[in-house]
């Protein structure tokens, strides 16, 4: 039987003032509540309170992975960096690695993600079809070397992940895997009481046919996603497409050429000829895998890089400098149209449609050019949905008009394929004797991140407000008083503990009442109840921490309906 929390000898100390450093509600609360402390930037110490919590977390993983046939394993952390240059993600992660040698020289990494090494595993493991298909996971630490860590526990260089990873031999066969791990992460989600969406999402680095994040909508998210009020569609706003149709050109003139004097930007060319910014062609040069490469799209919209990666993943993308024009006459800085560009790749959002016509660059210092057809007068190399997406953009499915929000990415799941059981030759002995390539699947969730995105989603102004699955316990118990109401305290709390009931209990010397009460709605456990002005009559006060409802029971009475719960 676990015991009594006794606040009185619990490490924890409440702050009343938010960190200095602090700007999202899960980094305030989860410090302020004695949850976490800093150890450095991206780093935390998980304390007492906030490891029951995260281990609250991982045993509702846990239960629902063993329920799809889940066997648990658990990889090292520190790995040799020969799997990773053989995937090229050790060069492909860039800044991202944290790399290290031993004493001998020879180079290391952490692990960010485990996809080569289960692979390594299996092929290790697995030589015939008898043996698959297998799913395998781990609950394990990953590290990542963010260049800003922020928002608490919520974007760190270490955190707790949950990966798993299925093996087939038919494409059925991950198919299957996919959709166990989709209705098991439903079952997680809403076992933690965390609002989430389903979304369509950019494969990217990870490769694979299908991909799809579960996001919870917080204000604190990294990520943008949309959802349409009409019909059923959600995506990551990186895996958003628009359906875009050709224009006839036949109305359009001849190129003419503008004198557009000192209008180097989208907003100085619009108001010096008068003209929306919708019916320019913005033309922005960036870098992919050193070779520069043109963007287009329209005037109004800007280029999402995160977009414009993702697409071209694994190439590394960047903008140009000014050192990039240097010995290049045929880039105008400024005044750089698609017509006439020689060799350069030349990439447009589907918005700039065959037959639509634009005023852009004329590749002439202080020249635009009107009537430059798409089509006619350029080439379209690659179409590729780049533009940052806007809330009313038309939804691919019915066209309604998009609505737009943040979330915190809670968990991803891909459909592989290949890519790494070819990368390591991963096959086994099929039922026709013949070598059999095995197809993969990789599924992963933010444990650190659900309980941050918890707080987010959760708390209220006066704290955090945990779901009773994942709170550090059912009931927090307050003395309100001094001997009498600690003694009644004491007291409900092992009667409460013995029938099964996770207690906390604040017999605090020499603390205010109006501190402890406080305490308990900053600390958020789902039950408040307290000894106080009642106690001599063995009357206690049952709170909801959510709802704020209140009644009076007696000890018996208490016990019963808190247990009743348990």
């Amino acid at each position: 039987m676990a015991q009594v929390q006794r606040m009185s000898r619990l490490m924890i100390k409440t702050l009343r003032d938010d960190p200095a450093d602090a700007e999202t509600l899960n980094h305030k609360l989860l410090v302020r509540a004695g949850y976490v402390r800093r150890t450095a930037a991206g780093i935390w110490t998980w304390l007492p309170l906030g490891k029951k919590v995260l281990e609250n977390v991982t045993r509702v993983v846990r239960e629902e992975m063993d329920a799809i046939g889940g066997q648990e394993v658990l990889l090292p952390a520190l790995l040799p960096k020969e799997a990773y240059e053989a995937s090229g993600r050790y060069d492909e992660y860039g800044d991202l690695l944290f790399r290290l040698q031993d004493r001998k020289g020879s180079d290391y990494l952490l692990g960010p993600t485990h996809e080569e090494i289960f692979t390594q595993v299996v092929k290790d493991m697995c030589s015939s079809y008898k043996d698959l298909p297998v799913i395998l996971y781990q609950i394990q630490t990953k590290y990542r070397d963010e260049a800003r860590p922020r928002a608490g526990v919520l974007r760190g260089r270490e955190f707790q992940m949950k990966d798993s990873y299925s093996f087939d031999t038919t494409d059925e066969g991950l198919v299957e895997a996919y959709q166990l791990h989709r209705a098991a992460y439903i079952r997680i989600f809403e076992r933690l009481g965390l609002d989430h969406r389903i979304v369509s999402a950019v494969s990217g680095a990870m490769g694979g046919s299908a991909s799809e994040e579960f996001l919870a909508p917080a204000p604190a998210g990294e990520d943008t996603f949309v959802d349409c009020p009409n019909c059923d569609y959600a995506a990551n706003t990186e895996a958003v497409t628009y359906k875009a149709t050709a224009a006839d050109a036949s109305a359009a003139g001849p190129v003419e050429e503008l004198d557009t004097p000192d209008t180097p930007t989208i907003e100085t060319l619009a108001a010096h000829l008068g003209v929306p910014a919708s019916a320019t062609l913005k033309n922005l040069l960036v870098k992919v895998d050193g070779e520069i490469v043109a963007v287009g799209v329209p005037g109004d919209r800007e280029v999402d890089l995160g977009k414009l990666g993702e697409h071209l993943a694994p190439a590394v993308v960047e903008l140009v400098t000014a050192e990039d024009f240097v010995g290049r006459p045929d880039l105008v800085r400024g005044y750089v149209g698609p017509q006439g560009l020689e060799k350069v790749r030349y990439i447009a959002d589907p918005r700039v449609a065959p037959g639509t016509a634009w005023i852009t660059g004329a590749n002439k210092e202080n020249t635009h050019a009107k009537n430059v057809v798409a089509g006619r007068d350029f080439e379209v190399d690659d179409y590729l949905d780049v533009v940052v997406v806007e809330a009313g953009d038309p939804c691919p499915n019915c066209g309604a008009g998009l609505q737009v929000d943040r979330a915190i990415e809670i968990g991803h799941i891909f459909q592989l394929g290949r890519k790494y059981t070819d990368i390591f030759a991963l096959d086994v002995l099929g039922q026709q004797g013949k070598p059999v390539r095995v197809t993969m699947g990789s599924y992963g969730i933010g444990v650190s991140r659900a309980v941050a995105a918890l707080a987010e989603q959760t708390a209220d102004e006066k704290g955090l407000c945990w779901p009773r699955e994942v709170a550090p316990a059912d009931v927090h118990v307050v003395a309100a008083g001094k001997v009498l109401q600690t003694e009644l305290a004491l007291d409900v709390a092992e009667k409460l503990n013995a029938a099964g009931v996770r207690v906390m209990v604040d017999d605090r010397a020499g603390v205010s009442p109006g501190v402890k009460f406080t305490d308990a709605e900053l600390i958020g456990v789902p039950k408040i109840l307290v000894a106080g002005r009642r106690s001599a009559e063995g009357v206690l006060e049952l709170k909801d921490r959510r709802t704020g409802e209140r009644e009076e029971l007696t000890v018996e009475e208490a016990v019963a309906r808190l247990a009743a719960r348990a």
